[in-house]
């Protein structure tokens, strides 16, 4: 117990320290004008302006035109993979299989339907799922800001340019801390190989280039594993201090991110109600985990006996409530209440903190949510931020919040009628549902993570799962862009008598109270015949 409160300190402390420098050198990549040789050569190339701005849904074709043409290739990557080199013999990808990974990394989920080792050569790993690890956070990162900008601006169409947003993300910020924290990996124990596998007492070993795969998996909070145990093999995560590492980098963009916002809104106390928010989510939700594992019947089942209890808790408790779905135990194993916590964080919508800036746009569309049921108690126009919040602002964060809930229960509850599914889980009653439900939180929120009971495999998880990820991250992501520009459309509406204040603990137990009741109303019923059953019985 006393070593996990220890790796918790240390998590809490090592974040801490670097909230402020990376907090502010985020708001300057985005805020500056100039760009660097490499990033106008890349413009060059691919015939963009970096000096005109776009639209709003100028911005949102950006972003799903860039993503289509993502999933197109990657699929076709997968399918021709015989023919690349690090192909080892095993073969091009199977139709469906190569169609639910493609959008899976690009929608930043990382859903792995497969056996990694045995099915992707280390050129589609390279290529094709890498480059889309690093891609994908930094759409998500582009999406925060395009936010951003519309609650800063004033009296203008415009909110930035996509592809410079996509470019500084990436090269600016994920590239360097990525290659770094690879080498760091390497020292703990990561290892780093081109070869297929070693061969050690008679049988062969895989290997693949973990590090530098592992660094940006948890940095970009994708969460799809080199090897099919993911964050519990020894090759990505082999002791306690890999173990911190990796949930530092899982938590490190998220969190600073709320110093980012503070700082380009001209006051810092905004992002920190939103950090406490968020802080206060993820450590309830962490005590509930903890605390069910530890007095579990069998705490031990399905976790490595290196992290512990208290180690898989906290990578579980991190992983669920970000949008990463690494796993370092195994979930399906977890207690009732256990694994009902896990499943908690997805259904808060990922935003305590949330992923890559996923996080940061999501807790901001459900502060324009409570400010608008504030506004409806004293009767007043709500604002935020100096913004008025009218329709066509709370229609946008309406259907960006409920998107995820609505293909969620209507995948699930397809699935659970289905006379083949039953086939499919490996187990039934209140487990066997929760099964359901947790593959498609995971999916509907671009998580990633599974129960691992499930087998999804099947034509219909394949395609249904790959639908609920699509819609999952692109619906939300025309809301909020459709919200940004909206905003900048206004003018500052000065700060009066009634206007509430957004920088004190009135407003922050207002927001947390909104994430709270939007997951309760909605999820309660499923839950109640899923994990709290279960828990019961």
């Amino acid at each position: 117990m006393w070593a996990g409160v220890a790796q918790a300190a240390l998590l809490v402390v090592a974040l801490a320290v670097v909230y402020r420098p990376f907090g502010d050198h985020m708001a300057r990549v985005y805020q500056r004008t100039e760009h660097s040789a490499v990033e106008r050569a890349i413009y060059r190339v691919v015939r963009v302006d970096p000096g005109t701005e776009q639209k709003w849904s100028t911005y949102a074709l950006g972003v799903v035109g860039f993503s289509a043409v993502g999933v197109g290739f990657l699929y076709l990557l997968q399918r021709v993979q015989s023919w690349l080199p690090f192909d080892f013999g095993r073969g091009n990808v199977e139709p469906g299989t190569a169609f639910n990974t493609a959008i899976s990394f690009v929608t930043n989920t990382n859903w792995q339907s497969y056996v990694p080792e045995n099915t992707m050569g280390h050129s589609v790993q390279l290529v094709g799922l890498t480059v889309q690890n690093f891609v994908s956070a930094a759409v998500g990162l582009a999406v925060a800001m395009a936010l951003v900008r519309g609650f800063v601006r004033v009296k203008t169409d415009r909110l930035g340019n996509f592809w410079v947003d996509l470019t500084r993300g990436t090269l600016r910020i994920l590239l360097p801390v990525a290659f770094a924290f690879a080498l760091v990996l390497v020292v703990t124990g990561v290892t780093m190989s081109f070869k297929s596998g070693v061969a050690v007492d008679g049988q062969t070993v895989a290997q693949a280039p973990t590090a530098s795969q592992e660094a940006i998996k948890e940095l970009g909070t994708n969460g799809g594993g080199v090897f099919n145990a993911n964050s519990a093999h020894p090759f990505e995560n082999p002791n306690a201090w890999s173990n911190l590492v990796e949930l530092f980098l899982i938590l490190v963009i998220p969190v600073s991110l709320t110093r980012t916002f503070g700082t380009m809104v001209g006051e810092r106390r905004q992002g920190y109600v939103l950090l406490g928010v968020m802080g206060t989510l993820w450590t309830a939700v962490l005590a509930l985990i903890w605390a069910a594992e530890a007095s579990g019947v069998r705490p031990l089942e399905g976790k490595e006996l290196r992290f512990g209890v208290a180690g898989s808790a906290l990578f579980a408790n991190t992983t669920t409530a970000t949008s990463t779905g690494a796993v370092n135990s195994a979930h399906d194993s977890f207690s009732g209440l256990g694994g009902g916590g896990a499943l908690l964080n997805m259904l808060f919508g990922e935003m305590t903190p949330g992923g890559v800036g996923t996080g940061l746009y999501s807790i901001l569309v459900m502060a324009v949510i409570a400010m608008f049921l504030a506004g409806l108690m004293v009767g007043r126009t709500p604002e935020y931020l100096g913004k008025k919040l009218g329709r066509r602002e709370v229609t946008a964060a309406a259907l960006s919040i409920l998107a995820m809930p609505t293909v969620l229960l209507v995948g699930a509850g397809i699935a659970a009628v289905l006379p083949s599914t039953p086939g499919a889980l490996g187990n039934d009653g209140a487990h066997g549902l929760s099964e359901i439900l947790y593959a498609y939180a995971s999916a509907s929120n671009n998580n990633g993570s599974a129960f691992a009971g499930l087998t999804a495999t099947g034509d219909w998880f394949q395609a249904s799962l790959g639908v609920c990820m699509a819609l999952g991250r692109f619906v939300p992501i025309i809301a909020v862009l459709a919200l940004a520009g909206s905003l900048a459309a206004q003018r500052r509406a000065p700060v009066t008598a009634g206007t509430l204040p957004t920088t004190g603990p009135l407003f922050a137990g207002l927001l947390g109270g909104a994430v709270v009741l939007v997951a309760a109303l909605t999820f309660v019923p499923a839950l109640a015949l899923g994990p709290i059953a279960e828990a019961m019985l």
